[in-house]
């Protein structure tokens, strides 16, 4: 059978039955909707396609993006340490923001293999990999288990309005009597994204901001959490908590020698910069008006798995982000598949996805902003019952009341 050719709809890549077309530039960006039906391909169908050697892991290969990312942290460290403060206090002024930025940027790139390492895509080793993740995510401040088990539930139950564990939309019904306000003007939505991006990160591990509903608090420190269900995964919550904390008192001791200002400045901005990275990347790849969410009378996992959009960043930050943002369709059908197969990957299941594949070439900045813009809350398609659509704040009164 012949397989449909790829085309461009407004910067966004699906499948269709012509030949290879990119729209004009100038044109604005239509969102071409992913097809919610359940596809006519099986995982099966998906895995075969992928070349064998895309599933194995190298403890050897990933140790040495280990050591490019480490490598980079220590020398950005040394120009926080050294170069910075002799340099001309107006130059010194330039040259912090500088640094927050490739420090943000650096370190992000380590939290992506210790991401990788809670889904056991490090190595063949099951023990390495938690050793590293545990290591790289307590230095920073992440409760490497606690997180690693509701990521987990996220990637189980993905794009289900009743069970996924972030980023979780209000439908139209449930909407809140702030949310006009908190969308009514320009300045408004962009001070919410840029809070968001800074303290989003922190406030769904303490408060499970955007999170599923619980019966009560969900917190990834609490081992009686409700998002912990085993005596095994509290045990490691506490061991997360254990490790989080200790590193805590690590920089509380350094600030103490060096100045509280130091260690914010060194390294506090930078981890911002990472909050910042984590929150805008997870939030791209699965809030837009082209990807689909289900109940659960019509959600099925492979169809979750396939709600989600690919992104470039710009060849640099791809690489650097060890193409999690570039390669996440691939990644939520095959976790476990190492990041450095995972283009060759997505190159083999384009053909077989075809339009459930979804590729958005929109700029980053005006991606997000017309997600923070059209994305408000999830409205039932009127055409199919249990599958649902991002909608925008224009069917919302300022009052807060919904329009027809």
């Amino acid at each position: 059978m012949q397989q449909p050719a790829l085309a461009n709809h407004g910067g966004r890549t699906t499948a269709t039955g012509g030949e290879m077309t990119t729209a004009d530039a100038t044109a604005p960006a239509a969102p071409k909707r992913s097809l919610a039906d359940k596809p006519p391909f099986t995982l099966s169908d998906i895995k075969r396609a992928v070349p064998p050697h895309c599933f194995r892991r190298s403890a050897l290969r990933s140790a040495s993006y280990l050591l490019r990312d480490l490598a980079a942290v220590a020398a950005l460290f040394h120009f926080a340490l050294r170069v910075i403060p002799s340099l001309p206090a107006g130059v010194r002024l330039a040259a912090w923001p500088l640094y927050w930025a490739a420090q943000g940027c650096a370190l992000n790139s380590v939290w992506v293999l210790a991401h990788e390492c809670g889904h056991h895509a490090f190595s063949e080793h099951a023990l390495l990999d938690d050793a590293v993740g545990f290591a790289l995510h307590t230095a920073l401040l992440v409760p490497y288990f606690s997180w690693k088990h509701s990521h987990r539930r996220h990637h189980a139950n993905s794009a289900s309005l009743d069970r996924d564990e972030v980023f979780v939309p209000w439908r139209a019904s449930e909407l809140p009597w702030y949310a006009a306000v908190l969308h009514a003007a320009a300045p408004v939505r962009l001070a919410v994204l840029l809070l968001v991006l800074l303290t989003g990160f922190p406030l769904y591990l303490c408060c499970n901001i955007t999170g599923r509903p619980y019966p009560r608090l969900a917190n990834h420190y609490d081992p009686y959490s409700p998002i912990f269900s085993t005596s095994r995964e509290r045990a490691q919550v506490v061991a997360s908590d254990a490790g989080v904390l200790a590193f805590s008192l690590v920089l509380y001791r350094i600030s103490e020698a060096a100045g509280f200002w130091a260690v914010a400045r060194v390294y506090g901005a930078p981890l911002l910069v990472v909050n910042g990275w984590l929150v805008l990347v997870t939030f791209l790849h699965h809030t837009d008006p082209a990807v689909p969410r289900y109940d659960n009378a019509e959600w099925d996992w492979l169809r979750g798995a396939l709600a989600t959009v690919d992104r470039d960043y710009g060849a640099f930050l791809n690489s650097a982000f060890h193409d999690i943002a570039d390669t996440h369709v691939v990644h939520h059908l095959f976790p476990s598949m190492p990041h450095y197969h995972a283009k060759e990957a997505t190159r083999a299941i384009r053909p077989v996805l075809g339009e459930y594949y979804q590729f958005d070439s929109t700029p980053i900045l005006q991606a997000a902003w017309r997600a923070a813009k059209e994305c408000l809350f999830v409205e039932p398609d009127r055409r199919r019952n249990g599958v649902y659509w991002y909608s925008s704040k224009s069917k919302v009164e300022p009052d807060g009341s919904r329009q027809g």
